[in-house]
């Protein structure tokens, strides 16, 4: 079995937890892989986390950041995320338990009878061009926002129009990115066992309430012009891609979602830490 490690950058903490988890693992036969930067912070060889693909578990200690980087990167791989006291939606096991929460998924998996969960990505495409797959959000927006920036769109759903009109952007979550940038643009919260994605609109002119439609749905958001020069697609607040209007954006569920093993969080526990 093949295991990597992913910590947060700059926390000596989440390193000195690397260090000790890998030495249970290798004590147990398990392969470890660890990310550069950490591996570079402990003085021993490390990987690209673009290369955990291939591993059978991702360990991710930090924030719900350092656990979509993981996500990102291993793109199916299932991840397992420890919490370093930030809000932890998707970190659910503590430091003080992650040697023991690490062991079970490794005896799960060599016994046939890992859990993992399945939550839904997103995908951006504008012709033959792909975005990097997004756990949180799609946004569609103005190269700035605010006077003078935004987008002149209409926003269509399985081809139905649903909204017109000006606005800094359009945001499309899913329920796990409901409680990301979707909330502070005032989008509605999903609980993990709703499926839906979210439609939200950035600071709309005269523009319609967020509407939660199926995870299957096609969102496209035809931009006619932007207040600056271009559009920009982001996937997940990186890799923006400029483009100049007039334009078709398509927004559908990804091939691969993002899978979970581990231990559940508490929804609304880690909701009470957002207030």
């Amino acid at each position: 079995m093949d295991v990597g490690i992913v910590a947060q950058k700059e926390n000596p903490r989440a390193a000195a937890l690397v260090d000790s988890l890998a030495d249970s693992l290798a004590d147990r036969g398990v392969a470890v892989r660890i990310d550069e930067l950490t591996a570079d912070a402990l003085e021993t060889a490390g990987d690209p986390v673009s290369a955990f693909d291939e591993c059978d578990l991702v360990v991710a200690i930090g924030g719900d950041g350092t656990f979509l980087f993981a996500a990102r990167n291993a793109d199916g791989t299932p991840v397992l995320g420890v919490n370093l006291g930030e809000v932890g939606f998707l970190n659910a096991v503590a430091p003080e338990d992650a040697e023991d929460a690490v062991l079970e998924e490794v005896t799960a998996f060599r016994e046939g009878e890992m859990d993992v969960r399945e939550a839904p990505r997103l995908v951006a495409s504008v012709g033959e061009w792909r975005s990097t797959p997004a756990a949180n959000e799609i946004t569609v927006q103005g190269e700035r926002r605010g006077r003078g920036g935004g987008i002149d769109y209409e926003v269509r759903v399985g081809g139905a129009l649903y909204s017109g009109t000006h606005a800094d952007g359009v945001l499309v979550a899913t329920q796990t990115g409901s409680t990301a940038y979707n909330l502070s643009e005032n989008g509605p919260i999903l609980h993990p066992g709703v499926e839906a994605i979210v439609l939200n609109e950035m600071c709309a002119d005269e523009g319609m309430a967020p509407l939660a439609v199926d995870t299957d749905a096609e969102i496209t958001v035809t931009v006619t012009a932007a207040g600056t020069e271009s559009a920009v697609v982001i996937s997940d607040g990186r890799r923006p891609t400029a483009f100049d209007p007039p334009l078709d954006v398509t927004v559908s569920r990804a091939d691969v979602p993002m899978r979970i093993a581990g231990p559940r969080s508490d929804f609304f526990e880690a909701l009470g830490k957002l207030e």
